[in-house]
């Protein structure tokens, strides 16, 4: 049985966009949230231009996120599905470029 991440960390930007979603929408992106936290490998993992991320279906949104070798999971992105995995490329190539 593997060990289960402790704590949920989501980007300031991330949460602003969820804060400010439709109640309905932001109850169903907190209830996705807190099946994550309960079992983490449950998002589909990525491949090719996005390995070890795993993305997590909120009806036409997607969450995705990583876990980190301290057992955190770290959301990297949501939105919708159309684009959201362009824009995770976008932003980890930014974070590979500083880091």
């Amino acid at each position: 049985m593997t060990s289960k991440p402790q704590q949920l960390r989501i980007p300031d930007d991330i949460a602003a966009l969820i804060r400010g979603m439709h109640p309905h929408l932001k109850k169903k992106i907190k209830g996705s949230l807190h099946a994550i936290m309960a079992e983490p490998h449950s998002g589909k993992l990525l491949k090719e231009a996005l390995p070890g991320l795993r993305s997590f279906q909120v009806s036409r949104l997607r969450i995705i996120y990583r876990i980190s070798k301290k057992q955190q999971i770290e959301v990297v992105a949501t939105g919708p599905r159309e684009q959201i995995y362009y824009e995770t490329y976008r932003i980890i190539a930014r974070e590979e470029k500083k880091g």
